[in-house]
């Protein structure tokens, strides 16, 4: 009984685990989180988790659990709603049999927001760095709009194409075109600041944050995975504008 006990136990840490890491935490939270439950439920609980592989085990090192996650894109909300769930069992707020139940909830829940809210939100993005240089009036409505359509370009490559990094080359392309050419039919005063906004919504903000605070924390391994994959998404965004503006330059008749 007391072995199926921590079985489930462990099994629940796991996916709390898995919830975590994959919707954006960085690793340190998710070891401490693991740590807090375990001695809230009596059990002395060691988690090693990286980019690839999560490792719970108990102090004994008689029973160890192995997660695999699969970190592609960030939910920040599950995040929010796990470290609730762990503060109120290890506040003893709640029992272990509800917050299983409320996990397993979180784990399916579709948490997300409506595409209405999206574009509006990827234009919002697109425009605030424009106010850093002082952009026209014209400019930045112009990257609002150029914003929110290489957000859905990047959207539309991530769902007909499973190949990483190229969602973010297709939505960088479209953006490098569209504000080329913008600028030479002379509706645009500035194709290079209508770009620099727009790219906003696609840049890894972040993956890089966290790799910087997990090199910090001297979570090295992990931290130096997030920001390879920090830099080769950034590198992707470059090569897509200067495919982009290269393409609107011949079709303005430059070669």
């Amino acid at each position: 009984m007391v072995e199926k006990r921590l079985e489930n136990i462990m099994d629940v840490c796991g996916l709390i685990a898995k919830i975590l890491l994959e919707s954006g935490a960085e690793t340190t939270r998710v070891e401490s989180t693991i740590a807090y439950i375990g001695q809230a439920a009596g059990i002395d609980l060691n988690c090693h988790a990286t980019m690839t592989a999560i490792f719970i085990s108990t102090e004994s090192g008689a029973t160890t659990h192995l997660v695999k996650p699969n970190v592609s894109v960030f939910n920040l909300q599950k995040v929010d709603e796990i470290n609730s769930l762990s503060r109120q069992f290890s506040a003893h707020e709640i029992d272990f049999d509800e917050l299983e139940r409320s996990v397993r909830n979180v784990d399916h829940q579709v948490i997300d927001f409506t595409w209405l809210e999206k574009i509006i939100g990827a234009g919002l993005v697109s425009v605030a760095p424009m106010l850093l240089f002082k952009a026209t009036w014209s400019d930045l409505a112009l990257a609002f709009f150029v914003g929110i359509v290489g957000y859905l370009a990047s959207q539309w490559g991530s769902k007909h194409s499973k190949a990483p990094y190229l969602s973010v080359i297709v939505g960088s392309l479209v953006i490098g075109l569209l504000a080329n050419l913008l600028q030479y039919v002379g509706i645009a005063d500035s194709a290079a600041n209508i770009i620099i906004g727009s790219l906003m919504p696609l840049v890894p903000g972040v993956p890089l944050t966290n790799s910087l605070r997990e090199i910090i924390d001297r979570d090295i391994l992990s931290g130096l995975v997030r920001g390879i994959d920090a830099i080769m998404i950034a590198g992707s965004i470059g090569i897509g504008t200067i495919v982009g503006s290269f393409m609107a330059h011949i079709l303005t008749g430059g070669i």
